[in-house]
This record gives structure tokens, sequence and C-alpha cells, in this order.
């Protein structure tokens, strides 16, 4: 059974959207609208909401710090195999009785933001027509080019995140570790991406900046049917019932937070249906999308919604957050789903380990609920859940002294987060080995995975009976 949507699946959580213009024809002028003003990106001492929602916008043109390719001189890099979340795109949601956003998804140069390699990637994808591409992926547009956008669509400012994406992974692998070589070939790629023109267009935008002009004949993209790219171990009715407890446990928690009641109920009157039909709407997929562009939120005859609207529903978020952490429910679910994506990376690093030279790059396009459960199942409680343009990366060095030695560095947004991570924080780093040996990620996928979930293989942790 394919599972669900976890944006579908888990309403409360965080959602993707994209840019906006100025809402009209609901009879209020845009100039008489506040427009909301972000803090500046600076750490607050405690959970802020509005921080973490511009955390989330993940505006291009904000200097990041990127940890990539860095390690001992001793070690060469043999492999990296990269997770996207797709960049920003059009609301999925409409809030009842607004005005949908008005908003270009056409690519232009000279429009914020922009990026060195737009027009030149718009004018490569053009010739795109070569491209090996599994099914679905063929009759999807390589790039974004409405006037106005569809709903889900990936945005101008979406492309240029995962352009500046592929910049970033070509200075620390391709220029510095020299990771494929200058005749390389499709053998050397591993390509996949899910049947959403957002995440194929993601994929081709951060392609084009590490591979500038690359040869078309030479990409061979697979298409993956499941969001948690669970390929074909997709049956596993456990992972589905923790899902479904995880979601009985949010609801839970949502109707016992009698603040964020009566903000639904504030926002309903405001746009004139029942509470149930305006949270049914999901509507802080919209309001995220107002916010990430300074645009102002929906007015009606009734009033408007506001921002403190806003940061009562996102606030709610971060804590429902930290009961998920507690509660464990989503950390099944978690290692449940990412089995299979987590277990076709580490037989790719053994094969690589081995001596096999093929797939040493490998790029996989996903969602938000690709890689949220990935980072909780790897124990990374603390990560932000995933923004726009969202990259985890899994490198795999080799010892070049030791040439059977192998080690693993694991990279969230450019931060190194390898010994944050379950399989490796408990690695003595003064044993003379620089990394984390990749021994512990075979364990962990291979042992300790089913271990947290009283079981000692993908299928019996799948098929468990329920006492």
């Amino acid at each position: 059974m394919q599972l669900k949507s976890q944006s579908q699946m888990l309403p409360g959580l965080p959602v993707q959207l994209i840019p906006i213009g100025p809402i009209r024809g609901d009879g209020l002028s845009a100039k008489n609208r506040k427009r909301i003003m972000p803090d500046p990106l600076t750490e607050p001492s405690a959970p802020d909401p509005l921080y973490e929602a511009n955390m989330y916008c993940n505006t291009p043109g904000i200097t990041e710090r990127s940890m990539e390719g860095h390690a001992p001189h001793n070690l060469k890099l043999v492999s990296v195999q990269v997770i996207i979340r797709h960049g920003d795109r059009y609301p999925l949601y409409a809030i009842p009785r607004t005005k949908r956003p008005d908003i270009d998804c056409l690519l232009e140069t000279d429009r914020s933001p922009s990026h060195p390699n737009l027009a030149d990637f718009v004018n490569h994808m053009r010739k795109g027509s070569e491209a090996q591409m599994d099914g679905v992926l063929t009759s999807l547009p390589r790039f974004p080019s409405h006037s106005v956008c569809e709903m889900g669509e990936l945005t101008q400012t979406g492309v240029v995140q995962h352009l500046q994406n592929g910049q970033i992974l070509k200075e620390n692998y391709l220029k510095r570790h020299k990771l494929l070589p200058n005749d390389w070939t499709m053998k050397h790629l591993y390509l996949e991406s899910t049947g959403k023109s957002r995440t194929l267009q993601s994929g081709l935008a951060l392609l084009y900046s590490l591979l500038p002009g690359f040869d078309w004949k030479k990409i061979n993209i697979k298409h993956q049917w499941s969001s948690i790219f669970c390929s074909g171990h997709c049956d596993c009715p456990m992972r589905n019932h923790y899902l479904e407890e995880e979601q009985r446990r949010q609801y839970s928690y949502r109707v016992k937070n009698s603040q964020l009641e009566k903000t639904y109920i504030n926002m309903a009157k405001v746009v004139g249906v029942p509470t149930r039909q305006l949270r049914a709407s999901n509507p802080i997929d919209s309001l995220l999308c107002h916010f990430c562009h300074n645009v102002s939120f929906p007015c009606t005859k009734n009033g408007c919604i506001d921002i403190e609207h806003f940061k009562v529903i996102k606030s709610h978020q971060i804590d429902d957050e930290k009961e998920r952490h507690e509660k464990q429910l989503y950390y099944k679910y978690s290692l449940l789903a990412t089995h299979p994506l987590l277990n076709q990376t580490v037989n790719r690093m053994q094969r690589i380990a081995e001596g096999k030279r093929d797939e040493v790059f490998a790029l996989y396009s996903a969602h938000d609920v690709t890689l949220s459960p990935i980072l909780s199942a790897i124990g990374l409680t603390e990560a932000r859940f995933p923004r726009f343009a969202a990259r985890l990366v899994f490198e795999l060095w080799q010892n070049m002294e030791k040439a059977k030695e192998h080690f693993v560095r694991i990279l969230y947004n450019g931060e190194d987060v390898t010994y944050q991570t379950s399989l490796c924080r408990t690695h003595d780093r003064r044993l003379n080995k620089p990394l984390c040996p990749l021994g512990n990620f075979v364990n962990f996928v291979k042992k300790e995975m089913f271990s947290a979930l009283n079981s000692t293989s993908y299928y019996d942790a799948c098929h468990q009976r329920l006492f």
C-alpha cells in the first residue's frame, strides 16, 4: 500500500510554500496593509516562532557556512550521496474565501532572487530532450514557466536555492576533491526523483550548477513513486500503524491547546467559514508563504489574519515537535520508513569501499516527508524540520595509508552532524580514527535499527503482531 504524503497525514507539521505578491480583489488596497518585516536572523536564547519561520524560508542571499568536503589530509573522498528537499514552491492549500496568490512562475534573470547561472540553466533545460528519464518524468517540464504559478509549482526562488546548492557542492567536491573524472559518464551518477515537477526541477537545478552544460545523453533520472523512497520494499504494516498512532497523538495534543483553538475560531470568523473547514485547509501553508516573502496576510471585510495568529500556530508546531520526540511513535515510524533508502545508501558505500567506482555521486530529489524521518531515524533529534532546499549529505572517505579503512561523514545544510547521530555519537575520536568508521553505519542499518524495534530484520519488524 502506498503511504500517504506526510504533509497530508500530519497536518500540524510545517509545510512548503513559495513567493507571492500582494493579494488584490478583496476590496482592500495592498498599500493600506501592514507588511511583515521579519526580525534579523539572530539566534534567540529561547525558541522563537518568527525566527524558526525565517530559518524555514531559507531566503537566497543569506551566507551560510559549508563544511562539505572537509576532512584530514590523509583521507580521500570516494563517494557522495545527497538527499535534498525541493525548493520554494507555490502553496498546496488555499485559505477558504480568499483570493489565490497571483504568482509569476516565469524565470527572469533581472528579478530577485536571481543567480549567475539562471539564464544558462533555462537555455540548457530547453535542450533536454535527449535525457533518459523513467516513466512520468519524461512528461514533466524541466523548469517552471507559468505566468501564474500552479499549485505546488517550483518558483524562481526554489530554482535559485538549488542553483546555490549545486554551486556549493561543485566547489567542495569537484574542484577541491576531483570526485568525478573529467570524462565522467552515466555510470558515475545515480539520479532519482519523485514524480512531481518541483522535485525533478530542483534536482536539475542542482545538477546544472554542479556540472554546468552537462551532456544530456549522460543523464539518466530514475522515477521514485514513493515519497519515502521505499521502492520495492514498501509493504510494511507496522510502519503504517506507528504513523496512525502518531496522528492520534498529534490530534490529541492539538485539541488540548486552548489558545490554538481560539486562534482557529478567530481566523474562521475573519474568512467566514466554519472552524473545521478552515483547519482542514491547513492555513499555515499559505501563511508561511506570506511570511517568507514579506507579504501581508489575507484580509476580508470581517478583518485580517495577522502575525499573532501566525505566531500561535507556529509556536504550537514547535511545542508539538518536542512532544513528538518524547513519545517515540514518530521515531519508530521513521526507522521503518527510512530503512530501504538507508540500506541502499550503505550498500552503495560498501560496493565503493570494495573497489567499485560506479555511482560515486548519488542525488535523491525528494520532499520534507523524505528528509524528516531520516533525521529522526539517525538520531538527529535537535535538527530543524527540513527547510526549503534542505540538503542531507553522506560522504565516504578512504584512508590513503590503509586502503581498506573507510569513514563516513554526515552533513545537514552544510553543518557536520556526524557525531550527533546515533551511529557515531559514541565513537571515540581519540582511537586514531579521524572520522566515524563505515562499519558503524553498516552496523546501524543492518542491526541497530531493528534492535530498537525488538526485531532482527526489516521484514520481521514490519510484520510484528500487535498485542
